[in-house]
C-alpha cells in the first residue's frame, strides 16, 4: 500500500469515527485479529470482552442489549449491533464459515470462498459486502455489492449479484420450504461500509465510482 493510499483510508476511518485505538494501529500495520471497538457489553465464548480482546476462529461472539461491537478477522471486518450472536469457524487461519444465530451483522469479507449460515439460509459469497438480519420469522439478506449464491430447503440456487444495494432479500421459511422475496433496504449504511473496509485496507466498489459520499444510503 502507498502512502497517499494509507493517509485516505486513515482520513475515512478518522471521517466516520473510530477510536483512537484503531487509528492508532492501522497506522503501525495491520489490525490483529480482535475486537476494536465496543460500545457496551460483549461476551467470547461465554466470557465478558472488552476493547482489545483477541478473537481467534472457532470463537463465538456475542453482543449484549444496546451494545455494539467491531470485529476484525484478517481480511474480514463485522460490526455486530445488540443482542447479535455469531460464530467464527476457519481453515488455514482462515474466515471460512460464519454462523449468525440472532441479531444483525454487517460485514466485509475478502476474496475467498466463505459460506454464511443464517437460520435455514445458506449464502455462498467471495469478496463481498453483506448485511444480514436474523430473527423467529425470518432472515434479512442485502448483498451490498459483489455475487452470492443463496440455498435453502427446497430453493433453488439464486445468485445475486449487485454494485451498490440493489437486491435486498427477505428469506421466509414457511413449511418445509425456504422461499426468497424481494424486501427493502434497512438499518445499515454506506458509511458503516466504508469504516470496515477501510480497518482492513480497502475501499467499497461504490468509492471508486464516484457513489460516495450520497444521501441515498
Amino acid at each position: 500500500m502507498n502512502e497517499i493510499t494509507r493517509r485516505r483510508l486513515l482520513q475515512m476511518i478518522a471521517a466516520v469515527g473510530a477510536t483512537s485505538l484503531i487509528r492508532d494501529a492501522l497506522a503501525a500495520g495491520d489490525l490483529p485479529p480482535g475486537l476494536h471497538r465496543l460500545d457496551g457489553t460483549a461476551t467470547v465464548n461465554g466470557k465478558a470482552a472488552k476493547s482489545g480482546d483477541k478473537v481467534n476462529l472457532g470463537d463465538r461472539v456475542a453482543t449484549g442489549a444496546n451494545s455494539q461491537a467491531v470485529l476484525v478477522i484478517k481480511g474480514d471486518a463485522m460490526l455486530m449491533r445488540a443482542d447479535t450472536v455469531i460464530e467464527i469457524k476457519g481453515r488455514e487461519g482462515l474466515l471460512s464459515e460464519l454462523l449468525i444465530t440472532s441479531g444483525k451483522v454487517l460485514s466485509v469479507f475478502s476474496k475467498k470462498p466463505l459460506n454464511i449460515r443464517a437460520a435455514t439460509a445458506s449464502i455462498g459469497i467471495r469478496g463481498t459486502g453483506a448485511y444480514v438480519e436474523v430473527d423467529s420469522t425470518s432472515v434479512y439478506f442485502c448483498l451490498c455489492y459483489g455475487e452470492a449464491v443463496v440455498e435453502g430447503p427446497n430453493l433453488a440456487a439464486t445468485t445475486v449479484t449487485t454494485k451498490h444495494h440493489e437486491q435486498p432479500l427477505l428469506l421466509t421459511q414457511r413449511g418445509a420450504s425456504l422461499v426468497a422475496e424481494p424486501g427493502p433496504m434497512r438499518n445499515h449504511t454506506d458509511a458503516e461500509l466504508v469504516m470496515l473496509e477501510a480497518l482492513v485496507r480497502r475501499e467499497p466498489p461504490f468509492v471508486k465510482d464516484g457513489q460516495y459520499p450520497s444521501n441515498k444510503y
